[in-house]
């Protein structure tokens, strides 16, 4: 059946027919190759120049060992364009005026040898076109993983699928980027490929059996597929994947889990054991010193409020093995002892030996402090004085172990009975007196003055700051007549009570050094003026004496003299013998 056109066409020779039938048959001699890709179109352009003389074009194309079909056919007169009713072609074809053939939807059954036949009266001509079409497979993919994988144990480690792949690819392992090649008894690689018969892809899957070492617990795993692509060889990479890799323990550690460096009495301590297989061990058998058996307990084991007797070496081992980690542990203390200390009261003048006794694990620190100001010396009392109470504290520190100081208190109290003291001050321009009671003792005395002749109290007093057990009362008084003064000081311990004379004179004298003291008896200086009165006076008579003594003596020569002419003697009475004397 001739096809539309070409029934109007001039009929060709006879001789055209049989050699057109003949060329048909022929194989061609020149090849052209057009590289496709799967879905794509493909353009295939006549190769052969287009002659001026031409009748009509043709594209067919051949199998091997079956007939050429013809599927294309374009008038050059009439302009018309026919299509061959071939099912795999069916509305995918497209012929240009310049006779090139277009496909849709580019297949893998497209893979022929195209043909371009351009009909003359007088020749044909045709130029033959080999098809190629490449499907680019899928990122291949590691399928059926191996949920654990154990030491020195050939075990599938999964499955590469590259999936639609034309032409058919080849898959390679790798191990952290490096090529796995077949290694009987550890690395072995099947690889196999299916084709689907719809479309003609390929599928190409390929095991992994793989018998792991311990190294291999963070080991990366991937595979590629290799293809043929139009533009030539192309590689793609899956996606990395690391496998649980189990290996039995051979090293226990056991450690201190501890908020710091150093461990001190009263802390409390976190043993922790590890094994180093996986999985890691659960389980394990904990040696405290002191004990003489393990201590069943999970991967930790608490001990709290630890005392010194917890130095020493602990241990950790397997249940199920002799494994065994070791650490030794050092716990801190520091004592510290006062003696004495607490409330502690002496009397002035008193010894009292202080000692501040350290035990601890090292070398500590000790100060000493007396009411919050640090001392450079540590405190020694021979003969306690009021200045000496206070209270004390004796701290120690350890420098290398953090929150480790102690410290203990010494409140001392000196206590002392009332001394008493008075001097007097006289001023040249004034006719008063200064009566000054020195008074020392603790408890603090109270005082009170009054007048002896009188027993009035005198209210009218002035007191200087009360500083280590001492202090100062004074008053003013200018007396019309001689008269006693006294200064009485009272605390709980005893009553003193001192006295001094002041006379009214007002002529100045001399003031009285205040650090002297006769057993808290002055003998101030009315007495003395009194006293050198009396010297005085007695010194006069006995030189008034002496003189009649010896007018007595002369006139008595002179009348012995005249006795002893006379025979008679004189006796001098006893009484005036002994005022002579005297």
């Amino acid at each position: 059946m001739e096809p539309p056109g070409a029934a109007r066409a001039r009929p060709l020779p006879p001789l055209l027919l049989l050699l057109l039938g003949a060329v048909c048959l022929r194989p061609a001699l020149g090849l052209y190759t057009v590289n496709a890709t799967y879905g794509d179109t493909i353009i295939m352009p006549c190769r052969q120049e287009v002659p001026d003389d031409l009748m009509f074009g043709k594209w067919k194309y051949e199998m091997t060992n079956e007939s050429p079909v013809f599927i294309a056919f374009r008038s050059s007169t009439k302009k018309s364009v026919h299509y061959d009713d071939v099912p795999d072609y069916k509305g995918r074809l497209s012929l240009s005026e310049n006779y090139t053939l277009s496909i849709k939807n580019a297949r893998i059954s497209d893979e022929k040898r195209f043909v371009c036949m351009l009909v003359t009266e007088d020749n044909v001509f045709e130029e033959p076109t080999i098809v190629k079409v490449f499907k680019r497979p899928s990122q291949p993919e590691i399928l059926h993983q191996a949920n654990v994988l154990e030491t020195e144990k050939l075990k599938m480690l999964g499955e590469c699928v590259a999936r639609d792949s034309y032409p058919e690819g080849n898959i390679t392992w790798y191990k952290n980027g490096n090529v796995l090649h077949h290694d009987a008894g550890a690395v072995v690689i099947h690889l196999e490929n299916t084709v689907d018969r719809s479309t003609g892809l390929f599928t190409m899957t390929s095991s992994l059996q793989y018998k792991p070492k311990k190294a291999d617990a963070k080991a990366q795993f991937s595979c590629s597929v290799t293809y043929n692509g139009p533009s030539g060889s192309e590689t793609i990479q899956s996606e990395s994947l690391v496998f649980d890799v189990h290996y039995p323990t051979e090293k226990v550690t056991i450690q201190v889990l501890s908020q710091s460096s150093t461990i001190k009495e009263g802390d409390n301590i976190t043993l922790k054991c590890s094994g180093n297989g996986n999985p890691p061990p659960q389980e394990f058998l904990f040696y405290i010193p002191g004990e003489t058996e393990g201590i069943r307990s999970s991967d930790t084991y608490i001990m709290t409020d630890v005392r010194r007797n917890a130095t020493g070496e602990y241990k950790c081992s397997l249940t199920d093995k002799d494994l065994t980690g070791s650490t030794t542990i050092t716990v801190h203390y520091l004592d510290l002892q006062l003696i004495p200390s607490g409330e502690v009261t002496k009397q002035v003048g008193e010894a009292l030996p202080v000692s501040c006794t350290i035990s601890s694990s090292r070398n500590a620190t000790v100060l000493w402090i007396k009411d919050n100001t640090r001392m450079q010396t540590t405190p020694s009392f021979s003969s306690l004085q009021y200045q000496d109470a206070g209270n004390y504290i004796c701290e120690t520190t350890l420098q290398e172990v953090e929150g480790l100081k102690k410290r203990k208190t010494l409140l001392l109290t000196v206590e002392g009975k009332p001394q008493v003291k008075m001097t007097k001050k006289t001023y040249l321009n004034k006719a008063s007196k200064t009566i000054i009671c020195h008074v020392e003792g603790f408890p603090k005395p109270a005082v009170q003055w009054t007048i002896a002749s009188t027993g009035t109290v005198i209210n009218q007093t002035e007191e200087t700051k009360y500083v280590n057990g001492k202090f100062s009362s004074k008053i003013e008084i200018a007396p019309e007549e001689n008269v006693t003064v006294t200064c009485i000081a009272e605390n709980q311990l005893e009553r003193t009570v001192t006295s001094m004379n002041v006379s009214a004179i007002t002529f100045p004298e001399t003031d009285e050094a205040e650090d002297r003291n006769d057993d808290n008896t002055e003998k101030v200086n009315d007495q003395a003026k009194l006293i050198v009165g009396i010297v005085v006076g007695l010194l006069l008579v006995a030189l008034i004496a002496g003189i009649v003594y010896w007018l007595y003596m002369k006139k008595s020569k002179t009348a012995s003299k005249h006795l002893k002419r006379q025979n008679m003697s004189v006796i001098i009475p006893e009484n005036t013998y002994r005022t002579i004397e005297a």
